[in-house]
Formats: structure tokens, sequence, C-alpha cells
């Protein structure tokens, strides 16, 4: 990897957005408005909200109670009809066979050169109905472009659905006021529908903050702000606040964000996803070819932690090279301050091979070079596992 001449460019502070009709509102923007939110992003072509109080004071509500983060952007895939598995099979290298109805999956979708277009959580809603909860990419314009040139028998479309996340370590208490006692008998990637004012919702045991939490999927857009509302009354005991997702938490989780950690100029073999490739499964998947070629070759990259020390650092804006001696051997791309650890830590994809945890290597920042060290990923340790149970014992 070759370092480009240019430096990055400098941090933009003060800068603001308006709203445009043509970017989607989901179905808590008025309730995320109402509960103070007045900063805000764009993801999946839906304003999304980047925090409510400020990132810190929202970091240790997830770790240490509960937060009801609206996120919006986490769109829906529908695929249905006939050939659906067919269809959801032939997008991902996961054996979705092993994925039953009520079940849902953490997966990748592959293109034809084994690069990552996208990485949903895949629900089984009925036999031949899913929905793809996709990151950051056009996901529904590449199924329906696949499913055309299959010539199956499917329906593709955005189902139309706002999701929250109900996440930290008090979350099966509010889960259990709100739904009653049968949600905490929810494994890890488990899924139910629950009754909520004339309408079913779908509640899944996933989230991106690393800690214990859920997903609760909205598809009457017109209950938004009810949904938001009750969540809010039944977490009350709990000292429930209204949060966005976390940079700082999902650093520390090691949870890799597509379009920033993962692109599609990386295999998962790259960036040690391997786990997510079933090469021995029964069907054909777009880029089978190229991976089993990749599996067998010594991989090209690795995601690597890098703790920075000094003052606390702003996330940053644009990836950063990263240096070895005089030699970019790869990118800076999540930053964030950890306020546990008490220092800035990040996620880098590097070269393979090219650094052993303790080494100390340069990242090329706005502000000059500064030191890294590498470390392990995760830098805390996850608590999504576990036994909803043991918590409201």
């Amino acid at each position: 990897m070759e370092m480009s001449a240019n430096r990055p460019p400098p941090m933009l502070v003060g800068a603001s957005m308006g709203f445009q009709p043509r970017i989607r509102k989901g179905a808590f923007h008025w309730a995320a408005w109402r509960h103070g939110c007045r900063n805000w992003g764009v993801y999946n072509r839906t304003y999304i909200c980047s925090w409510f109080s400020d990132p810190v004071s929202e970091y240790w509500q997830v770790v240490k109670k509960v937060s009801l983060w609206p996120a919006m952007g986490e769109r829906q895939v529908e695929v249905s009809g006939p050939d659906a598995f067919r269809l959801v099979q032939h997008l991902t290298p996961r054996d979705m066979t092993r994925c039953d109805i009520g079940q849902c999956r953490y997966a990748l979708i592959t293109a034809a050169d084994g690069g990552i277009l996208c990485d949903p959580i895949i629900l089984r809603l009925e036999e031949d109905r899913f929905w793809l909860s996709t990151s950051d990419c056009d996901l529904e314009m590449w199924v329906r472009g696949v499913a055309t040139g299959m010539g199956l028998d499917v329906v593709v479309r955005d189902a139309g659905v706002s999701v929250l996340q109900v996440q930290g370590p008090k979350s099966p208490h509010v889960m259990r006021a709100a739904f009653g006692d049968s949600v905490l008998d929810l494994r890890n990637f488990g899924m139910m529908t629950v009754p909520f004012q004339d309408t079913d919702l779908i509640v899944t045991r996933t989230g991106w903050s690393g800690e214990f939490g859920y997903e609760v999927y909205l598809a009457d857009y017109h209950k938004g702000d009810a949904l938001f509302d009750a969540l809010m009354d039944a977490g009350a005991p709990w000292d429930i606040k209204p949060g966005a997702v976390n940079h700082a938490k999902r650093i520390e989780a090691g949870l890799l964000s597509w379009g920033l950690d993962m692109t599609a100029e990386q295999t998962p073999y790259d960036l040690d996803l391997g786990w997510l490739v079933d090469l021995d499964g029964p069907d054909d998947f777009i880029g089978r070819a190229a991976l089993e070629v990749a599996a067998k070759q010594p991989p090209r990259s690795t995601v690597a932690g890098l703790i920075i020390p000094g003052d606390p650092m702003m996330a940053n804006q644009d990836v950063w090279p990263v240096l070895q001696g005089d030699q970019q051997i790869g990118n800076l791309t999540s930053l964030a301050h950890s306020p546990r650890r008490r220092e800035n830590i990040a996620l880098a994809v590097i070269e393979a091979g090219a650094a052993d945890q303790g080494t100390t290597l340069q990242v090329f920042t706005p502000d000059g070079k500064v030191d890294a060290e590498v470390s392990a990923v995760p830098f805390m340790p996850k608590r999504q596992a576990g036994n909803a149970w043991d918590l409201v014992a």
C-alpha cells in the first residue's frame, strides 16, 4: 500500500445540515425530535440521530442502564414469493438452510469477486418471506438486479419498517414490562412476534452495542410515536433515556461498519470474517468461486485495534493512513475516545502479518503523525450472550 501524497483533510467543525423531502424520515423521527434530538446524520437515505445529549453521557447510559435508540436508517429489504429462499441463499455465503422460521442470522452479501457488498441481519419471517436488515448500502437495488437476472418468482421491496434498539444491562426489565415474560426467553439472534395496538411487532435479541439488548421492528409508520412513548414509559423505573448508536461503544466491541471498516474491496478472509462463509453448504452463491480460491490463500489484510495515547481525540471524518516507518500498511477506519479505558481506541485495516500486538505504528492525522500501539479486538468483552432471566432476577 502506498501513502497518498496529500495529507488527511482538516476536521469539519460547526457544520450543519438541512432537512429535505427526498431523504426519508423514519417512524420515530418526530418522537426523537420531541425528546430533544437536534444532531442528525443520514444513513441509508434516512435521517438518523447522531446524539440526544452528548456521546459520553449516552455511552455511560448504555453501559450501566438502558438506552432507547431509534435506528431508523436500518432499512428492511423484503424478499417474498416462491423463489424467496433460492434468492436469499444465492446472495449470501452463509448456509441459510440452518436458519429456521423465527430465527435471524448475521450474514454477508458478496460480489462475484468475493468482495463484501453488505452485512445485513437476515430475518426469516416465513418459509418464503425474509427481511434483510441492511447496513448503509444499496442492497435493495442489488437484490432487485440479481432477482431479475435470475428470472426468479419473487417480490423485492423496501418493507417500510423502522427499528428501535433497546440496549443495555437493564434492557430485559424494559422489554418484560412492555411485552411480557415471554420476551425473556429469546436467545441471542432469536426472534418473536408481539402485539402492539392492533399491529404486530418483530422483536429480536440483537443490537449494535456489544451490550445485552433487543431490536423492535415496526411496520406501521403511524404508530411510531406511540411505540416510542410506550417503551419510554415501560423503562421509566430503570431510568431509560433516548440515545443514538454509540460510536465508542461499538468500537470497543469490535463491531465493524460497512463502508468504513469493511468495503467491497475486501473479501471476508481479509477482515477475519471467514466464519461467515459456508463453503460446505449445499447451494451456490454469488462469489463462491472467488471465495474458494481466497480461502486457500493467505489473507491480504486483517482488522487490528489501535491505542493512541494523549488527550481525547475527535472521531475521524476520513480514513487516516497507518504507517510502519515510511511505508503505509493500511488505514485507520474508526476512532473514538473510550470513557472506560480512558484512552483513544481505533479500528484499522492493515496488511496481514505486518504488526503484532504491542507493536508501535504511526497514524497520519490531520494534525500530523501520532504513535499508536497495536491491540487485540474487541477492546472490551461483549455482553450480548447470556440469559435475560439472570439479569432480572
